[in-house]
């Protein structure tokens, strides 16, 4: 063994006694608050990449759409042979520029909202995501003090997830873990249109 080698081995090593003990003091298990935010490209990607996760250990879970209207998107057709371990509701009826009626936005966002408690509620689901719950915040269509409320309240093993732009910071607040996507780039400013299987 060289000498670059062994230093490295030797710097391995102490690397991995820190690590391992850092592991070593986390200790507690609990249902997170997870919040998936910011400008960038991947809010609703990642929270979907978990629960593919999380069905992959046998979970039951939950998903309601809020805002977005009925896409026929790739996920959908992909986690279909999940049947019914998936309880997947997409409540939205499109966003706010395109049904341009505010009554209309309430009244979907407070039926969404209806079906995220029931899920939540449920003892059989472990993980719910709440797809663009964040829009609905933003523009008042929810009161952010009962979500944050009902979000406190659950169950101590259940996993939430809510993703969107413009995350409140009252809800950022309550949070377990915050991930905010930032746009370094985008496809989108160069003319590029939403394409399936990358978009939806």
């Amino acid at each position: 063994m060289t000498d670059d080698e062994t230093r490295h081995r030797e710097k391995m090593e102490k690397r991995k006694a820190v690590q391992d003990a850092e592991v070593a003091e986390k200790t507690i298990e609990k249902g997170l608050l997870i919040v998936n935010t910011g400008p960038g490209k991947g809010k609703t990607t990642a929270a979907l990449g978990l629960m593919l996760r999380a069905l992959g250990h046998g979970w039951r879970v939950g998903v309601v759409q809020f805002i977005k209207g009925a896409w026929d998107t790739g996920e959908k057709h992909a986690l279909g042979p999940f049947g019914d371990r998936i309880a997947w509701h997409t409540l939205g009826e499109g966003f706010t520029w395109e049904t341009q009626d505010k009554a209309r936005d309430i009244a979907a966002a407070e039926h969404a909202w209806a079906k995220a408690l029931d899920l939540m509620a449920d003892p059989t689901i472990r993980l719910v995501v709440l797809d663009e719950l964040n829009i609905a915040l933003r523009y008042d269509y929810l009161p952010l003090a009962e979500v944050i409320a009902a979000f406190q309240a659950r169950r101590p093993d259940l996993h939430v997830i809510v993703t969107g732009r413009n995350a409140k910071p009252a809800l950022i607040e309550a949070a377990d873990l915050v991930t905010e996507m930032t746009v370094v780039k985008h496809h989108f400013s160069a003319g590029v249109k939403a394409q399936a299987g990358i978009e939806f």
